[in-house]
C-alpha cells in the first residue's frame, strides 16, 4: 500500500490541506484534542481577500508588500492575493458563516490595508467559526484518519536525506512510528516561547527544531509580530483585542486621555502593527499607560458586534462600553520559520511546511493584518494541488529510514524562565547586550536540560536577532535603530548555531 500523507497540526492550514488532499490517504496528528490547541480558532479579525468591488488582488499584494518593510517575496504576495478570494468562497460554500450584507460580503478594514477586505464572522469570531466548519468537514471525510490528541515527537530521517514520516506520541504517552510518503508541517508559530502571548502556550516553534534536525534551513526567525492591543490584565495567554475595533474607529489614548498615535504616523491607529506596537510599548514603559477607547466608536453595540472581546474584558472586570481597555503589545505571530517556497516545499525531500510555521517570504518583516488565515488557506490549497498531481503520485517515494532521536522535554519551571527571558530580552525592543545575555541563558539551559525543541527554537530566534544589526518591521534594535539600505533575509541551519557569536550568524542572502 502507498504510504499516506502525514499532516502534523490541525489549525486552519492543516485541516484545509487534509480536505483538499482527497483522494490521497491522509493521517492527521492534531497535537491537542481537535479544535482545542490551534491558534487559528483564536483569530478574531477574519480572512483578508479582495472580495469588494473596489478591490483587486493587485491592491492586496501591494499592501502586503508595503507592510513587509522591504523583505516580502513578491511572488508569494501575488500568489496569496490571487488565491484568497477563491478560498473564502469555497469555505462559505461548505458552511463557514461569513457575514453578508445582502449579496455583498461584510468586510472590515484593518491596519495598513487600503481597502475594506477582511471577511469576518460576528465581528470577532472568524477563527472559531471557520475551525468549527473545517472540523466537521474533516470528521466526515473518508480519506482522513484523525489521530486526535496525538502529537509529533520527532521527524524520521530517510537514508536519502529526506523525511520519511514522524514518531507520534499518543495521549497516553505511547510512541508509534508513522511512515509517510510526504510529511506536511502545519504546526503554528512560536508565541508560547514568550511570557506575554496571544497564542496557545504549546506553540513553541517545534516545527523549526524538528525540520532543522533533518537539515532544513530556518528563515528570518527574528521577526516576531507583537500585536499592539492585547488585553493588559495579567492573563496568560493574553486575550486579543482585535484590530477590527480600530478599523471601526476605536482610538488609542494614554492615562490622561490624550490620543497619541496621530502624532506618530499618518495612519494613526491603523499604522502598520510594528509601529503601533512600539508606540503602545513605550507609553506603558514610560508610565503614561496605553488604553483602547471604544466608548464612542463601538459603545453599547459591543456585546453584539465583538462578543469575544467583550466577554474577555468583562471577565477581567472591565466594561469596554463605559471605560477604556488597558492594552499592551504581546507576542502574536511568527513571520519567520521553516524556509519553504510558495507551494510549501522545503529543502528536505518529502518535507513540506505551510501556515505560520513556514517562512515563504510572504510576510517579510511585518505581517499585514488578517493575512494569517488567508495564508493558511492558500498555502494548504497549493500544497494539496502539488501532492495530488498525477506525475508526483507516479513516482511515490518509499525511502529506507534511519533511527529518529526524540529530544527531551523542557521542565515546566525551566520553560517559565525561558519565556520570561524571551519577553524581556527579545520582545518589542531589543539590544545587543540583552540578546547576548539571553543567548548565554539558552546555552546554559541546553547544557542542563538537553536540546529540547523549545530551546532550539529560542536559539534560532535569538541568533537571528543578534545577526540582524538593524531595525526592520517586527525586529527593533535600540542599538541599531535604523534600517540598512539593502534588505536581506536571515537564513540559518542547525550547524550555524554551533557558534553564537554575531559574525558567525550573519549567514544571509539578498532578498528577492
Amino acid at each position: 500500500m502507498t504510504r499516506p500523507v502525514l499532516i502534523i497540526g490541525a489549525g486552519i492550514a492543516g485541516l484545509w490541506a487534509a480536505l483538499k488532499l482527497a483522494p490521497r490517504r491522509v493521517i492527521l496528528l492534531t497535537g491537542s484534542p481537535l479544535g482545542e490547541g490551534a491558534a487559528s480558532g483564536w483569530a478574531q479579525g477574519g480572512v483578508s481577500a479582495a472580495l469588494a468591488e473596489d478591490d483587486t488582488p493587485a491592491l492586496h499584494a501591494r499592501d502586503t508588500i508595503e507592510a513587509g518593510a522591504g523583505l516580502v517575496d513578491t511572488e508569494a504576495a501575488h500568489a496569496l492575493a490571487a488565491g484568497a478570494a477563491e478560498q473564502v468562497r469555497e469555505l462559505a460554500a461548505i458552511g463557514a458563516p461569513f457575514e453578508r450584507e445582502g449579496e455583498a460580503w461584510s468586510l472590515s478594514r484593518e491596519a495598513a490595508h487600503s481597502r475594506h477586505r477582511v471577511a469576518r464572522v460576528t465581528g470577532d469570531g472568524a477563527g472559531a467559526a471557520i475551525m468549527q466548519t473545517l472540523i466537521a468537514a474533516v470528521r466526515a471525510a473518508s480519506h482522513v484518519e484523525i489521530r486526535d490528541g496525538w502529537s509529533a515527537a520527532a521527524l524520521i530521517p530517510a537514508e536519502d536525506g529526506g523525511c520519511a514520516g514522524a514518531i507520534a506520541r499518543s495521549p497516553t504517552g505511547e510512541t508509534v512510528e508513522i511512515l509517510a510518503e510526504e510529511t506536511v508541517l502545519a504546526m503554528g508559530g512560536a508565541g508560547g516561547l514568550f511570557a506575554l502571548t496571544t497564542t496557545p502556550a504549546g506553540a513553541q516553534g517545534q516545527a523549526m527544531a524538528m525540520a532543522a534536525r533533518l537539515g532544513a534551513e530556518i528563515q528570518d526567525p527574528e521577526f516576531i509580530q507583537f500585536h499592539p492591543t492585547a488585553l493588559n490584565a495579567g492573563l496568560d495567554p493574553a486575550p486579543l483585542c482585535t484590530e477590527a475595533l480600530r478599523g471601526d474607529g476605536a482610538t488609542l489614548i494614554d492615562r490622561a486621555g490624550h490620543r497619541f498615535m496621530k502624532a506618530i504616523h499618518r495612519d494613526a491607529e491603523l499604522a502598520p502593527r510594528d509601529v503601533v506596537a512600539r508606540a503602545v510599548h513605550r507609553h506603558n514603559q514610560g508610565g503614561k499607560g496605553a488604553f483602547l477607547d471604544c466608548r464612542c466608536a463601538i459603545g453599547d453595540t459591543f456585546p453584539v458586534h465583538f462578543p469575544a472581546v467583550f466577554a474577555a474584558c468583562m471577565s477581567a472586570g472591565i466594561d469596554p462600553r463605559v471605560e477604556p481597555i488597558p492594552v499592551a503589545p504581546t507576542a502574536h505571530y511568527h513571520m519567520g520559520g521553516v524556509a519553504a517556497d510558495i507551494d510549501g516545499q522545503t529543502s528536505v525531500p518529502g518535507l513540506w511546511a505551510i501556515g505560520e510555521c513556514a517562512s515563504t517570504g510572504l510576510h517579510g518583516a511585518n505581517r499585514l493584518a488578517s493575512n494569517s488565515l488567508a495564508e493558511g488557506l492558500v498555502s494548504a490549497a497549493r500544497v494539496a494541488k502539488v501532492l495530488t498531481d498525477a506525475s508526483l503520485r507516479a513516482t511515490d517515494r518509499a525511502p529506507a529510514v534511519k533511527p529518529a532521536h526524540i529530544p527531551p522535554a523542557l521542565p515546566p519551571l525551566a520553560l517559565t524562565r525561558l519565556r520570561q527571558a524571551m519577553s524581556r530580552y527579545c520582545g518589542v525592543e531589543r539590544s545587543g547586550a540583552g540578546l547576548a545575555e539571553l543567548s548565554a541563558l539558552i546555552e546554559a539551559m541546553i547544557a542542563r536540560h538537553g536540546e529540547a525543541d523549545a530551546l532550539i527554537a529560542a536559539r534560532f530566534i535569538t541568533a537571528g536577532a543578534i545577526a540582524r544589526t538593524e531595525s526592520r518591521g517586527g525586529h527593533f534594535r535600540t542599538d541599531f535603530p535604523k534600517a540598512r539600505a539593502t534588505a536581506r533575509h536571515t537564513r540559518l541551519s542547525l550547524a550555524d548555531l554551533a557558534d553564537t557569536r554575531p559574525h558567525a550568524l550573519a549567514h544571509t542572502a539578498p532578498a528577492e
